[in-house]
Formats: C-alpha cells, structure tokens, sequence
C-alpha cells in the first residue's frame, strides 16, 4: 500500500486575488512563477510544497475563522530586518519568540490567515 510522504502543494483561498498577490510579493517578497494557472497566482519556491493563492471555491464570508487550526510557515533569513522593513506593513498576531524550533514571527494576511515566519540561516 501507498501512504501520502510528502506535501506537495499548499493554496489559500482570498477573498482579494490582487491585494493578497501584492501582500505575498511585496510585503514577503515572494516571486510568483511565469504562468499560473486561471484565478490563482503561485510563487516560486526553492525547496518543498508549492504555494498559490486563489479565489475562493466556498463562500469566504460564511467562515467564522479562516484557516483556524491550521498553521502556514514560511523560513526567513532575519525576522530583525523582515520585521524593520515591514513593520508598518503588517499585523502583528505574535511578536517575535523563541521556540524549538528557532525564533517565529507570526503575522497575519490580508485576510486575517495566520502566517507564520520562521528564521532560518540564509543560503
């Protein structure tokens, strides 16, 4: 038998395809790839699941809490700079803390999604 090993793809549906594509390329940085597929960007990634944005399949407004229960990470070579640069940019859920794994900043999209930013060592 075949049991699912690896995530391949992560999407988040937007109530604001064009002001979540601006958050995710300007505010993150992300680069979205040459051609994407029709209501739906999807960024470049270096390593891992690909990630995309889209508009919605379900009725956004009928979702008390978008998301609730699950957790996106991104990695980020300094959450210091990341979050100078882009502090009046951004909400703040929770401020820069340790874990076990390493300091996270978790910030919220436009949407109200919880994004998790993970510092890791720059390549």
């Amino acid at each position: 038998m075949s049991y699912p090993t690896q995530l391949s793809f992560v999407s988040l549906q937007v109530s604001d395809l064009e002001v979540s594509g601006k958050f995710y390329s300007e505010v993150l940085g992300f680069k979205q790839v040459a051609k994407s597929p029709p209501d739906a960007i999807v960024f470049e990634q270096k390593n891992g699941a690909a990630f995309a944005i889209r508009k919605p399949m379900i009725e956004l407004s009928k979702a008390n809490l978008l998301g609730w229960g699950v957790a996106v990470w991104f990695s980020v070579g300094n959450l210091d700079t990341f979050l100078e640069k882009n502090a009046e940019k951004i909400s703040i859920v929770k401020d820069i803390h340790p874990t076990p794994f390493g300091r996270i900043l978790v910030i919220a999209d436009p949407d109200g999604y919880s994004i998790t930013l993970q510092e890791t060592k720059e390549d």
